[in-house]
């Protein structure tokens, strides 16, 4: 946009803050030069054969894009940046990629330890919704300066590493060439991985130029980070806050355990509209409250460390709880105070959690949702590899089981556990997951992003529609008190926009107990 990049970060804070849609605010402050270039074309090209994959990326995003915009546009960056997790993980927050890289940013272990985001037995700071944009920011910035300001050139680096940049940069100065991004021989990956981007910026820019209309996702916070006062149990916190379990790890995907991290940090990421409600409910709550403490008398031949490993916790917690050292000697018969029995985790989290214990079976199963395509991959070839099959892999990804790939495509696996979507699927209901969840997840998720038909003056690319034409096995669901669109949607694993049109529902309507709402799943 013309005169973007000269504004200051408190102008453009001042008037990003002016507009009821985020992906308005984000067009204002665009600032990359868009030019004519065949590598953009092709991977817009995919992109539109590819509707869906878009409306279930934005639907994902939601949640976060607030925030990780108003980040970019106080540093006064390109808020083209703020596209980039479509990129590297369309806005999963579990992703996880054959290169060990994690969280909506995929920070490496070792990038997301030089950028300051813990990892340990309780908690990953690379799936650390805030932690990770700030520490992503930071090293965009970084990189931006060691390339001169030259933010392509960054964005690559981000990808394959500031030395593989810089490399080429050297090696095509020494040679007399340009040294702008297009100019540079750079891996098969980072070639796609920028005009991935900027195809992405174009779409979310002029959507109605390529016959594509996304609804509104409210410019306002989401999400506000409230002290805890030290560690929790997941499931109290819920509780404490009316929420699903599976939609408190949703916000808070770095904690991959049943509590937060006894070492901190001690805050969660909690919808406005419940923190209040959190604060107040959690001044209540006794020491063994927060942790759900139970009793445990030792046994013949019990430490430390066996206990802790029975309880699925850890020797610091034992030892925390206890007052004891790490090689106390326990009589038999002592009492001690021990983490209660942990519920079942959402799928997701028990992944998450499995990498840090080095299951490798379960890594081979429930943690594998990211494959890169290299040059002469097929979809035949990488169902041999990975045990998805083909059928499965082109549904997922929405593909035509013979669409031919190109290399540095990311591939979404999905799981055994069917987790292939955010939000997790649910399993069982808990007494915690039947509680009252806010008007506001209702809010910012009912509002779906759709793919409109182009104006009759336009030759716009054909792309395929949202699906609407009722298909699959017909449910029918009554409503409970507190139910939300959001809630029944992920249950039945079908979207909220489909949801809302197979019942004729507004984007205000209000769900009343007892109501009875028609879908159709297994589409």
């Amino acid at each position: 946009m013309p005169g973007a990049a000269a504004d200051t970060a408190a102008e453009r804070l001042a008037r990003g803050e002016a507009y009821t849609d985020v992906l308005a605010r984000m067009r204002s402050g665009f600032a990359l030069e868009d030019i004519d270039e065949a590598r953009i074309d092709r991977e817009l090209e995919w992109y539109l054969r590819h509707p869906d994959y878009i409306e279930r990326t934005l639907n994902r995003a939601a949640p976060y894009l607030h925030f990780i915009v108003s980040e970019v546009e106080r540093r006064g960056l390109p808020l083209e940046l703020a596209v980039l997790p479509v990129i590297e993980s369309a806005f999963e927050p579990y992703a996880y990629s054959r290169a060990r890289a994690a969280g909506l940013w995929q920070f490496i272990p070792a990038t997301g330890t030089r950028f300051g985001l813990k990892q340990n037995w309780w908690y990953d700071g690379r799936r650390d919704v805030a932690s990770a944009t700030r520490a992503a920011l930071d090293y965009l910035e970084w990189l931006a300066k060691m390339f001169d300001g030259d933010w392509l050139l960054a964005v690559a680096a981000y990808n394959c590493g500031e030395m593989a940049v810089a490399r080429q940069v050297k090696a095509n100065l020494a040679a007399g060439k340009p040294i702008d991004f297009w100019n540079l021989k750079l891996p098969a990956e980072t070639r796609a991985y920028v005009p991935r981007l900027l195809a992405m910026s174009r779409l979310v820019n002029k959507p109605a130029n390529y016959g594509l209309e996304f609804s509104d996702i409210p410019n306002e916070p989401y999400f506000v980070a409230v002290e805890t006062g030290g560690q929790i149990d997941m499931a109290v916190a819920a509780e404490l806050s009316g929420l699903a379990t599976a939609d408190l790890y949703a916000l808070n995907p770095a904690f991959h355990r049943f509590a937060t991290d006894p070492t901190g940090p001690h805050f969660l990421l909690l919808p406005v509209e419940v923190a209040d409600t959190f604060r107040q409910n959690l001044l209540q709550l006794t020491p063994d409250q927060r942790m759900r403490v139970e009793r445990y008398d030792t046994r013949k031949g019990d430490t430390v460390a066996a206990i802790a490993k029975r309880f699925g916790t850890t020797p610091g917690m034992i030892q925390e709880l206890n007052g004891i050292t790490a090689n106390a000697k326990l009589d038999v018969d002592t009492e001690l105070r021990v983490p209660s029995a942990v519920s079942s985790l959402p799928p997701k989290v028990l992944a998450a959690a499995a990498l840090v214990d080095g299951k490798s079976a379960i890594k081979r199963s429930t943690a594998r949702h990211v494959h890169v395509v290299a040059r002469g991959d097929s979809l035949a070839a990488i169902a041999r590899k990975t045990g998805v099959p083909v059928a499965r892999l082109a549904s997922l990804n929405g593909l035509k089981p013979s669409e031919k790939l190109r290399a540095g495509q990311k591939l979404n696996l999905g799981t055994d556990a069917g987790t292939d979507d955010y939000p997790v699927k649910a399993g069982k209901s808990t007494k915690a997951d039947k509680a009252t969840a806010t008007a506001k997840v209702d809010k910012a998720t009912a509002k779906q992003t759709k793919v409109a038909k182009p104006a009759k003056a336009e030759k716009a690319p054909k792309t395929a529609k949202a699906a609407t034409t009722p298909a699959g096995r017909k449910v029918t669901y009554v409503v409970r008190q507190g139910d939300t669109l959001f809630e029944i949607a992920r249950n039945l694993e079908v979207s909220v926009a489909n949801l809302t049109k197979w019942n004729s529902l507004g984007k205000k309507t209000a769900l009343q107990p007892g109501q009875k709402l028609v879908a159709f799943v297994g589409r």
